[in-house]
C-alpha cells in the first residue's frame, strides 16, 4: 500500500525543497510537479512531490492519516471521516453502467 503524505513547501532551490508536515521538515524532489510557491501544499512519496493539493485537501489527508495512527494505536478515529459516514457508497461510472445493462459486476 502507498500513503502521500501532505506538506507544505517552506522553501524552493530549483527542483528541490524543504517541506514540512507540520512536525518533522525534509527535502522533497519537485520533479514532478515542477515549480511551486513556498506555502504551496504537495502530496509527497518517498521523498517525492507527486501532486499539487489546495489547502483544504490536505487537511483532509492528514485528518484521516492522523485518525489511522490512532486506531491503529488502539483509539478512535474522531471526526476524521465523517465525510464518508454521511454519504452512501456509490459505484464508479463504469460499474454502474455495466449493471444498468444487466451486467453482474461481482
Amino acid at each position: 500500500m502507498c500513503v502521500g503524505i501532505p506538506m507544505q513547501v517552506l522553501s524552493v532551490d530549483g527542483i528541490a525543497a524543504r517541506a514540512t508536515d507540520g512536525v518533522d521538515e525534509t527535502l522533497i524532489d519537485l520533479t514532478l510537479t515542477g515549480a511551486v510557491a513556498p506555502g504551496t501544499w504537495v502530496l509527497t512519496h518517498l521523498g517525492a512531490a507527486r501532486e499539487v493539493l489546495d489547502e483544504a485537501e490536505a487537511q483532509k489527508i492528514a485528518a484521516a492519516l492522523r485518525a489511522l495512527r490512532s486506531i491503529m494505536a488502539g483509539g478512535g478515529a474522531g471526526d476524521a471521516f465523517a465525510d464518508l459516514e454521511a454519504r452512501a457508497p456509490a459505484l464508479p461510472p463504469h460499474l454502474h453502467a455495466a449493471r444498468a445493462a444487466g451486467k453482474s459486476i461481482g
